[in-house]
């Protein structure tokens, strides 16, 4: 379990790219037959990926949860980027092929994760929030998503959000789910970007080649940083920081909020002359 502190904006304004990345980028989620886990004091937010290849794996409990099991007081949101998974949740099995997403609430003691093919193995993105109630579990596919179709491609910007766990759809206590893919010859997300200061965000960049990268853009809208992150990394937004970014490329992106509002839209718009 790697651990990140919150940061203040006052303070990662003077941050160099080492310590940007240090603080805000996990470069690494996928190592075969192991769970990778970061823990963000950012509305303690854990973002994790697995990976099993040869092996079942296991959510366990880190020591710094303090918890007898992972999910006694956490919900969590699975993504399959890679082959065919299973995962098994308090002896009740999901398969999930690519893109498809299972929401566990808090209470499960056990989960267990495999893929159906050592040869083409399940790559199993996770977040998970601190949950107030048990919310039974649920498996989703992408098609049965709520899509958005936004941007353009006059824009560079066309889109599709796909709005998974949420309040219209994949119920859950605190954590907001979802994938969006960029369309061929569009690279810019989330641009005009905004804020939310009621909820922090992670995004996982993925659908990369390995020549391609997106310039993600963070900070405050007056003092804007940027990360440059290659494929299957994520990125830790603070709630006082904008989340934007164009690629070299077109690519897709698994974002998941979590903190005091689950209301979708609660955003606060930033007009571009307001950028630095």
């Amino acid at each position: 379990m790697d651990i990140r502190h919150a940061t203040h904006p006052s303070d990662a304004k003077r941050y160099d790219t080492a310590e940007l990345r240090a603080h805000y980028l996990i470069e690494k989620l996928f190592e075969a037959d192991r769970v990778r886990m970061t823990y963000s004091h950012e509305d303690r937010m854990i973002i994790g990926g697995a990976l099993p290849v040869e092996m079942t794996l296991t959510l366990e409990a880190a020591d710094a949860l303090k918890t007898e099991y992972f999910l006694e007081r956490r919900e969590v949101g699975f993504v399959n980027i890679g082959g065919d998974a299973e995962i098994t949740v308090d002896g009740e099995r999901f398969a999930l092929e690519r893109l498809d997403t299972l929401y566990v609430g808090k209470g499960v003691r056990d989960v267990r994760l495999a893929s159906k093919d050592a040869s083409a193995p399940a790559k199993l993105y996770f977040c998970s929030a601190l949950a107030h109630a048990s919310i039974p579990t649920r498996k989703v596919s992408i098609k049965e998503a709520n899509t958005l179709h936004l941007g353009s491609l006059e824009t560079s910007n066309e889109r599709d959000l796909n709005q998974i766990i949420h309040a219209d759809g994949v119920q859950s206590c605190q954590l907001m789910m979802g994938i969006t893919q960029l369309k061929t010859g569009s690279v810019w997300n989330t641009m005009p970007s905004h804020l939310h200061d009621r909820r922090m965000e992670a995004y996982l960049y993925f659908d990369l080649t390995d020549d391609t990268r997106v310039f993600h853009l963070m900070g405050q809208p007056e003092e804007t940083r940027h990360l440059v992150v290659a494929n299957e990394q994520a990125v830790i937004s603070p709630s006082w920081s904008i989340h934007s970014g164009a690629g070299t490329r077109h690519y897709s992106f698994i974002w998941a909020m979590a903190g005091e509002n689950y209301t979708f839209k609660d955003m606060d718009a930033v007009p571009m002359d307001r950028l630095k």
